[in-house]
This record gives structure tokens, sequence and C-alpha cells, in this order.
């Protein structure tokens, strides 16, 4: 026997008083060992651990019994509820015998604390769903325990970015509300980020404009994504009682810890990650200085880069609805499911290495209970607008267990909504927030790469993301989205999509030929650009020209082909409706992909892009003094 383990042993008595009480571990062993091969030798040496009384053997039973489960419950062979419910339990049980070998040796438990950033704009309803799911995290696997009536090494920051007086009282209040249930949560604010801000000496605070913001006091909010995120660094910082033992998790309000799962009835979402345990892990056992997950669920890229694809699954939904009767039960329940693999929601997936995707994928009506094709269509064509929020309705991300959680691999891409980093890893920030552009994420993610290489890592435990909430799109504020009464603008997107694929792919040129650690050359930066803009310019006309003609043949398909719907439409008032929503939708297609959309003509001049391009150039010409302005802080 290990010598360390024998003295460990010798620490524990017989006393009752200090007998571990592992009623969740023998159930789970009990129950499950049938059908989750392994579990049965673990009983074994579960028997020896007690005899012992070794707490440090019986606690790493723990560490050994939970892989099991996870196969067991991603495995899609097992009963998935039973085995999710034992799997929580063993957790908290885990923690509860960790804090009393912490009461025994009179101890610190020195797992990391974890300080958790929301930046959030105008959107109450999405960050309801988030804090609840940190709380559900927090109850259902007890990470750090809550002995004190709070869990000890959870804290969270909404860092308030909202316009909207009467959203920045709904924040505050979720803020207390969650507070009161156990959550140590507390609310930046935008006087206090400003004070915050001002408390840097003035040059430092003038070489971090673009990274941090310029805006006035009494204009302090919708500073973007980016800049709010790193102004709420400062914060964190702030927070921070121990630099060596903190980790800060960066999460969007519209993403939740949890992820979705298929089932006979539809997706679920499901509770079945304990991130906070994982990432810990990871972080004491690697020397790793930003981790980052993905997600699950909506795409987290713009509708300006889906249209082409989305036009193909809805034009195969109808061509397959025209088949069927409008009173027949409906059909669309069911279907042989296509995987959605990665970026299979993207236009251009060939763009990021990734393999071409089926030409289409199914759509599974949402609808319960008995219903017939007039109630499909009328469902499906009440969501078709929320594609213009990012929701995709057939090419949904689901969750897939792999190889398991915590298998790291290299990383290449941030997703601002799902990263960490430890104390160290603050320096590696997002930058250019300042141009507003997209791709920020994977254009940071080139640039960390190449500086930290396998020190900034991915794995498998996404976030679940949700464009749009049950209330639909009407209460939810999108950067760059206009809505009016019947038509949607995301025109101010669509431009900031291809400048922001202009920067990304010109940075992962760059990083290629050029020392990222040093000043980049403005004529190699100038030679990069120009070869991406050509490039890109070739690949969106080709997009362009294909959603022109999609869309003609999706309007051809629903109006002037006289199938049954037409006709139905004239003595059902629901039915009439939903193609005025089909026909917004076409409508809405045309206006922001069409001839005459802003975005294509704002791309298409020659003036424009020389002015986006100038930013570009100088962005990437001065990230590495504002990188050196950035680290002094750490």
């Amino acid at each position: 026997m290990n010598r360390t383990l024998q003295q460990r042993r010798s620490r524990f008595t017989s006393s009752p008083d200090l007998a571990p009480a592992t009623p969740a571990l023998q159930d789970c062993i009990a129950r499950h060992q049938a059908v989750v091969p392994g579990l049965a030798e673990l009983g074994a040496s579960l028997a020896a651990s007690h005899d012992a009384s070794a707490l440090d053997a019986l606690i790493d039973l723990y560490e050994q019994c939970t892989p099991l489960l996870e196969k067991a419950m991603w495995s899609g062979e097992a009963d998935f509820h039973p085995l999710l419910a034992s799997y929580q339990a063993l957790f908290r049980e885990q923690e509860a015998l960790i804090r009393q070998r912490c009461e025994h040796d009179q101890t610190r438990d020195d797992r990391h604390r974890f300080i958790l950033s929301i930046p959030v704009a105008d959107r109450p309803p999405h960050l309801r769903a988030c804090l609840e799911s940190i709380y559900q995290v927090c109850t259902l696997f007890d990470y750090g325990g809550h002995a004190s009536g709070v869990w000890d090494k959870i804290q969270v920051v909404v860092s308030e970015d909202s316009r909207d007086e009467a959203n920045v009282r709904r924040h505050i209040e979720l803020v207390e509300e969650y507070r009161q249930k156990g959550l140590q949560v507390v609310h930046f604010c935008l006087d206090e980020q400003y004070a915050l801000l001002h408390t840097l000496p003035p040059h430092t605070r003038e070489r971090l404009g673009k990274l941090l913001t310029t805006q006035p006091r009494d204009r302090f909010y919708l500073k973007g994504q980016a800049a709010n995120r790193n102004l709420s660094y400062l914060k964190c910082l702030q927070l921070t009682a121990d630099t060596r033992n903190t980790l800060y998790y960066l999460i969007d309000s519209d993403q939740s810890l949890c992820v979705n799962r298929q089932t006979a009835s539809g997706e679920e979402a499901v509770v079945a990650l304990n991130y906070f345990h994982a990432i810990d892990k990871i972080f004491r056992t690697t020397d790793t200085l930003m981790l980052t997950g993905k997600m699950v669920g909506d795409p987290p890229v713009s509708p300006a880069v889906m249209a082409a694809n989305f036009l193909d699954d809805v034009t195969a939904f109808f061509t397959r609805l025209a088949t069927l009767p409008a009173e027949q039960a409906c059909q669309f329940h069911d279907l042989p499911r296509q995987p959605v693999g990665d970026a299979a929601y993207h236009d251009m997936a060939r763009l990021f290495g990734f393999e071409n995707q089926p030409a289409t994928f199914p759509y599974a009506c949402r609808l319960a209970g008995a219903h017939d094709h007039h109630a499909c269509l009328a469902d499906f064509a009440q969501r078709l607008n929320a594609f213009f929020f990012g929701e995709h309705l057939t090419r949904k991300t689901r969750f897939a267990y792999g190889s398991g959680f915590t298998e790291l691999a290299p990383a290449r891409t941030v997703y601002p909504g799902n990263y960490i980093v430890n104390h160290a890893g603050l320096k590696y920030v997002i930058p250019f927030g300042h141009l507003r552009l997209r791709m920020s994420g994977p254009t940071a993610g080139r640039l960390i790469a190449a500086e930290i290489k396998e020190r900034f890592a991915s794995f498998n435990m996404p976030n679940l993301h949700r464009r749009t909430t049950e209330a639909g799109p009407g209460d939810d504020f999108r950067p760059g989205v206009d809505v009016g009464e019947a038509s949607v603008d995301v025109s101010n997107e669509f431009e900031r999509q291809f400048f922001g694929d202009l920067m990304l792919f010109s940075t992962e040129a760059l990083v290629k030929q050029a020392d990222v650690t040093q000043p980049f050359a403005q004529n190699v930066i100038e030679a990069v650009v120009a070869q991406k803009e050509a490039e890109l310019l070739a690949l969106y006309q080709q997009k362009h020209d294909a959603i022109a003609e999609r869309n003609r043949q999706l309007n051809d398909l629903v109006f002037n082909a006289g199938h049954w719907w037409l006709h139905a439409a004239e003595h059902a008032p629901g039915l009439a409706h939903a193609l005025r929503q089909v026909r917004a939708f076409i409508d809405n297609i045309d206006r922001n992909f069409g001839e005459q959309a802003l975005a294509w003509r704002q791309i298409q001049s020659a003036e424009h892009r020389a002015r986006r391009k100038r930013q570009i150039v100088e962005a990437l010409m001065n990230y590495r003094a504002e990188r050196d302005a950035w680290d002094s802080l750490f």
C-alpha cells in the first residue's frame, strides 16, 4: 500500500461519528451494477474503504464511479433519467465527504473558486434562464457545498450593458431573486463600471480605450459584448481573494449550463454536466491557461451565413408537404434524423475545414397530440421569421458524449459565451471590440493559439444556446437586428459578418507568417487583407446568387404551384395567416440578401470596403501594443 495513503488512513478512527455516510454510492451500485460494467468491482472496493475508514480512498471511488455512469447514460442503451439522478446524487455525496475530511483535518478545500461573468444587454428572459441553469448545477451537484446557506465557491457577476431602464430594473430583480436562493450574485451596474474604468491611470485608460470603451458616462450602454466582457474582468479582479485559486468563467446570457438530448418525444434540456467539478480538475492537473467549450442548440453564428441552407430545408419541407393530404395525421414526426455535424448550419463550412453535409435536413414537427398538416404548417410558419434572430429550425446541434467530457484538444476558436481562464489566462483577451465585427471569438482564438499553443484547449462541455425565448423574438434584444411591423432587417449584422470574416481569415493567414508576439508589419497585413478580400468577395457572390435562386424557387413552390394550402387558406383564417408569415419570410430574405439589400450594396462598394480595410489594418497593427497595455494590469 502507498505509504502516504497509509498515513492518511491512520488519521481516521473507527468512531461512529467519523463513519462516512455513502447511501447514494451504495444505492447506485446496487441499482445499476447489472447494466453498468465495472460497478460490481467498485462495490468490493467500497466495503474495503469502509473497513479502513479511509476517506481519501473512499472519495476517489466516486471519481471512478461517475465516468462509468456517464458512459452508460449517453450510450442510448440505458434508462437515462434514473442514471442521471444517481449520477447527481453521487456528486452531492462526494461533496459531503470532502467537507467531512476538511473538518476532521482542519484544512481548507483547495479546489478552485469560480467567478462567473455574464454580460447582458436588454435580455431579462435570457438572463433568468442563464441564472436558473447555474442555480440548478449548484443544487444538483453542490460543488464546494453550501453549508453557510450560499454556495461558497461560486460567485456570479451580472455585467450590465442595457439601454432600457426597465430592463436594468428587471435584471436587478433577478439578481436579488437568485441571491435569496443561495447564489452569490452581484450586479455590476453602469455607474460602477464607469467608476472602475476611471480608477485606471489616464495614460493606461487611453491605451486600452479600444479594448474597454471610450463611451461617455451619459451613454455608457450598448458598448458591445467584447467591451462589456473585458470591463467585467476588472470587477472579477476586484472580487478575487486568491489569484492562485480562482477561475474566471465567461458565459453569455443566451446560454445555459445544460445540454440537449434527443428523445422519442422531442428534444429535452438536461442538467447532466458537472461543469465546475470537471473544469477544476482540468486546471489542477494540466497547465491550461484558457479553456473553451462549444455550444449545442441554436447555431452560434449569424443568419447572414445560414440563409442558403435554411432555404434548402424550408423548400424540402414544402416539397414533402405538397404530397401529403391536408387533413391527414401529421407525418413530420419520428423521421429518420440526419446527424447534425460541426457547422452543418454554415453556408461556407468548408472555409473552416468542415466536411460537406447532406443537402437537406428534415423538419421535425414540435406539436404534441393529434393534429393534421394544417396545424403543422401553421406552427412551422410562425417560427420561420425567428431565423433572422439566429434560430435554425432544422439544424440545431445536439450534445454528443463521444469519448467523455474532460478530454482536451487544441483550440483555435474562443467561444465567447463559454470559456474559462485562470489568473494568468486573463491576459488573453478578446480584442478588436471597437470594430463591432462578427467572428471576434474565432479571430481571438487564432491569435491566442499562435501564442500559447496547446495551453489554449477545448473540452466537451458545451452550453445550451437559445437565440430566442418562449416569448419569441419580440421579447429579445439582438444587436444588429431591427424589427418592424412585418419586416426584419439584419443588414447591420450582415455587413459586420462579411468584414468579420475578412478580419478572421486575414488574422489566420497572418499568424502563419508573422510572430504574434511582435508587432505586425503594415505591408504584410495589407497584402494578406487584399488576398482574403478577393477570395471572400467571390465566395459571397456565389452565396448571394444561390440565395436569390433558392428564394425564387421557394416562392414559386408555395404561392404559384397551386398546392392544397392555397385552396384551404380561402376557408381557414389560421392557414391564411400562416401563408402571410411565409410571405413575410420570403420578403425578408429578399430584403436582407437580395440585389437591393443595404449590406450587399456595402460589400460591393469599393469605398466602403476601403474604409473597413483601413480599420482592420490599423487594429492588427496596434494589437501588440494594446496587449502589452492590457497585460500590465495582471
